[in-house]
């Protein structure tokens, strides 16, 4: 799913650690033994799950007709980060927390630290389940190991979408490495100088995160009990300084992505590639529909011609909450809901998502709309292959809030003509490490 820009505000993590140390049934690994005690109920059970992702309604439906014992009431609620995590927040510090909830990728770290997850590691059918979903999803859901808190949904695995009337009118080739990229941006604005290749949005910070996973860079660590804080490691600086090359040669547009006037830029062909996840094929049909039939996908630009190297925007898990009663009952629901045919038959359909389920994934095909919209190419392959080549050690922070905020600072600032994107992280990262300071989560420097 298409992540926002928008972020709602924490809740420290040192006051909720003690509240939640105080009032949680079986929580985290901080209490002793949770994994251990997760023992069916003896007798019907009713959770509560929160979600936002469309048609999950009628996932849940389907659930509750197969099985009468475990019955499953929904509450849609607005994205994660437009109310629902400080809504979840709230509930747990009052012990009032649903059974499940959806929590993105780059959230889960900020549920760990603030003890709001259940580890359910040791309920039945989880541990088997780890091979049936795409490698660095459960290393993410289970912190490289460190227990099971939640069940990978849907991903997005990133690939270049292009306008191939643009590049056969102009002779140019799709580009496979990003030297070649940045050959063809300076191509394309000699052809037309109205063309930009693409866009650099300042607010979508989770998408150049998706470019620093790709090229191998490391922004958090967690080093025994401290965070280790690296926004402007190595290779995240030559991500960043390869994208302030192109800014400062002008070949990119200064748009943010999903307004109105990228959908004119899109409409009007003066963008003509955006590197964006799987879910980005609904969004250009959405956004551009007049250029149905111009658009092709190709895989990811390499740093290094040769190699299969790819990131990721987006995606979501099913977490257990702290405080449940039914662990057993709702890690089977999870399961159920993020694997079963049925399940994501809906999910696809109706949310539109790419499940992080490996044989779901695999047999994916456009709808008619779309594949009609892409000329008819399978492009589902292009984004199964990338889902196969990201890495499983880029981990998130955890207070991504603010980190976010940081950065889009920082890259507002740069593209302003003040300072580079460079800087920016370099900025962010001393942010992030104060931050973390304030909330009393150690960090090792």
């Amino acid at each position: 799913m298409k992540r926002s820009a928008h972020r709602s505000r924490y809740i420290t993590a040192a006051a909720l650690t003690v509240a939640l140390t105080a009032t949680s049934c079986g929580s985290d690994t901080a209490a002793p033994g949770a994994a251990a005690d997760c023992a069916p109920a003896q007798g019907p059970v009713e959770l509560t799950f929160w979600s936002w992702l469309p048609g999950i309604d009628k996932a849940v439906a389907a659930w509750n007709a197969g099985n009468p014992d475990i019955q499953v009431r929904v509450e849609i609620t607005p994205q994660g980060n437009q109310g629902t995590y400080g809504k979840m927040f709230t509930a747990l510090k009052a012990g009032e927390a649903p059974d499940l909830g959806q929590v993105e990728f780059d959230n889960l770290p900020g549920f760990r630290v603030q003890q709001g997850l259940r580890d359910i590691a040791a309920c039945p059918g989880v541990a088997e389940a780890a091979p049936t979903f795409v490698d660095w999803t459960w290393g993410q859901a289970s912190f490289q190991g460190d227990g099971v808190f939640a069940v990978p949904q849907d991903t997005g695995p990133l690939a270049l979408f292009y306008r191939k009337d643009l590049f056969e009118r102009y002779d140019i080739a799709v580009p496979k490495t990003w030297e070649e990229y940045a050959d063809a941006a300076r191509k394309l604005k000699a052809a037309d100088p109205k063309v930009s290749i693409t866009h650099f949005p300042q607010k979508d910070v989770n998408w150049f995160a998706g470019l620093v996973w790709q090229a191998g860079g490391q922004w958090f660590a967690l080093d025994g009990d401290a965070w280790t804080v690296n926004l402007a490691d190595p290779n995240a600086r030559k991500v960043a300084d390869y994208w302030q090359g192109l800014v400062d040669d002008d070949l990119v547009a200064n748009l943010q992505g999903f307004s109105e006037s990228w959908n004119k830029a899109l409409e009007s062909g003066t963008v003509a590639t955006w590197v964006s996840a799987a879910w980005g094929a609904g969004t250009l049909e959405s956004a551009a529909p007049s250029t149905k039939g111009k658009w092709a996908v190709a895989p990811m630009p390499q740093w290094t011609a040769g190699e299969a190297k790819s990131g990721n925007w987006g995606g979501s898990t099913t977490a257990v909450l702290a405080g449940t009663e039914h662990p057993a009952e709702a890690a089977k629901f999870a399961l159920w809901l993020n694997s079963s045919p049925e399940s994501l038959a809906i999910l696809t359909s109706e949310g539109g998502i790419y499940p992080a389920a490996k044989e779901a994934a695999a047999t994916l095909t456009p709808s008619g709309k779309l594949s009609t919209f892409f000329g008819g190419q399978q492009y589902y392959d292009i984004f199964a292959e990338s889902s196969t080549q990201v890495s499983q050690d880029f981990a998130w922070g955890p207070a991504m809030e603010q980190t976010y905020g940081h950065i889009r600072d920082g890259f507002g600032t740069a593209l302003g003509g003040t300072g580079t994107l460079t800087d920016a992280l370099t900025t962010a990262q001393q942010k992030t490490i104060t931050e973390l300071e304030r909330q009393s989560i150690p960090v090792r420097k």
